[in-house]
């Protein structure tokens, strides 16, 4: 998700710059004003995967921020004050960019600041949920336990996106590996072969002189074909960077053929998951859609989620607002609307993420199943035309001989 640097002026006249990642500029200043910021001032952060490696948070990896929540959570439980807990857990960190974080945390809760206000000077190592939900926990005197759901709502989604990279990795492989036979095919073999038959003064067949010519026009122009390449990847890279692009881009990703819908569901189970967990922390509902909003991972259904939050702001009943949002499905809707009416909306918003979990698994194997086959014979039909086509004239030039 992108990064932006905000200026913002807090409630308190203090005036700070701190990093934020959202979907768009503009979601990213309407969460900061309803929170109370002044924003005087929201700028891009471009190239941030050079500053962090990629699945970390801000120095954290998932399984260390895992594994310091259930730390956390256990010594809370066992009763200890919040400092020393934190003693406690500076104590088995690493010396590095996060030990200076929770000792700065313990700092400000020793100077008589909460753990979520601590916590909250930290943007780029808490997600805003996280501190949330901290905050939630210390309100309610619950905050081992809301802790606890947070460490179950990060295994969830960490082990669904898992299985989506594990479904994806072996087809992503395929096609790396027939790219590069291919090149290898028409930038070495196919020139040497057709300098053979050069000198033989043979009539080739037409296959044949096909493969020839792209293979003659892919050494030619080969350095062209890179620069186009990569000028028309920057191109791309800067149109769905902006703001209009992305948000093509988002809408246009949800109208492919298969893909679309398993993008859909995951996003639905992700956004369910998160708001049922939110609420069931005490969160208030606005302030959960808002939170949940962020976890779409996709601007054209954040900007549904906007509009269906502005209704129910007005009075409208959340089911009914997300049925004028127009991508959640019916039989979730109707969830959604039962678990509304009966009092139990988050319970029903966590079956309605396990729901779709299974349809997104159950999609994901029917992926692997079909397209791996299918890849299969894509890649051996290229490399086998371009190999027959190769040693077809040799065939029959053995046959004239033979004859």
């Amino acid at each position: 998700m992108p990064s932006f640097v905000c200026k913002i002026g807090t409630s308190d006249g203090r005036v700070v710059e701190q990093e934020f990642e959202s979907g768009s500029r503009e979601l990213l200043r309407e969460h900061l004003r309803e929170q109370g910021f002044y924003v005087f001032e929201i700028r891009r952060r471009y190239f941030q995967g050079l500053a962090q490696s990629v699945g970390t948070r801000g120095g954290w990896n998932s399984r260390r921020f895992l594994s310091f929540n259930q730390e956390l959570m256990v010594l809370l439980k066992a009763g200890l004050p919040i400092l020393q807990v934190l003693d406690t857990l500076l104590d088995r960190q690493e010396s590095g960019g996060m030990h200076e974080v929770l000792n700065a945390i313990r700092e400000d809760i020793r100077g008589g600041s909460s753990l979520s206000e601590a916590l909250g000077k930290f943007p780029r190592a808490f997600p805003h949920l996280y501190i949330a939900s901290v905050k939630a926990g210390e309100r309610t005197g619950e905050l081992p336990v809301t802790i606890g759901r947070y460490i179950e709502y990060q295994k969830r989604l960490e082990m669904m996106k898992a299985k989506v990279k594990n479904a994806s990795f072996y087809p992503m492989l395929l096609v790396i590996a027939v790219v590069l036979v291919v090149f290898f095919l028409m930038l070495f073999v196919v020139p040497r072969f057709s300098q053979i038959y050069a000198d033989a003064n043979v009539q080739l067949p037409l296959m044949t002189r096909i493969v020839i010519g792209i293979a003659n026009g892919m050494t030619e122009f080969l350095p062209l074909l890179i620069a186009a390449v990569v000028v028309l990847g920057i191109l791309m890279r800067t149109f769905l960077a902006s703001d209009k692009g992305a948000f093509w881009f988002d809408g246009f990703k949800l109208k492919l053929p298969f893909f679309g819908p398993l993008l859909g569901e995951y996003a639905l189970l992700s956004f369910c998951r998160t708001l049922g967990t939110t609420l069931l922390s005490g969160i208030p509902v606005i302030q959960s859609l808002q939170m949940a909003r962020g976890t779409l991972n996709n601007r054209a259904l954040e900007q549904e989620i906007v509009l269906a939050t502005r209704r129910v702001e007005e009075g409208m009943g959340l089911s009914e607002s997300f049925e004028r949002a127009g991508f959640f499905p019916n039989i979730a809707l109707r969830m959604i609307s039962v678990g509304e009416a009966g009092g139990s909306l988050p319970e029903m918003l966590a079956d309605v993420a396990e729901y779709y979990e299974s349809e997104v698994e159950r999609r994901l194997d029917r992926l692997t199943t079909l397209i791996e086959p299918l890849m299969m014979a894509g890649m051996g039909l290229v490399i086998g035309g371009i190999v027959v086509s190769m040693y077809f004239p040799i065939f029959q030039l053995a046959g004239t001989v033979g004859g």
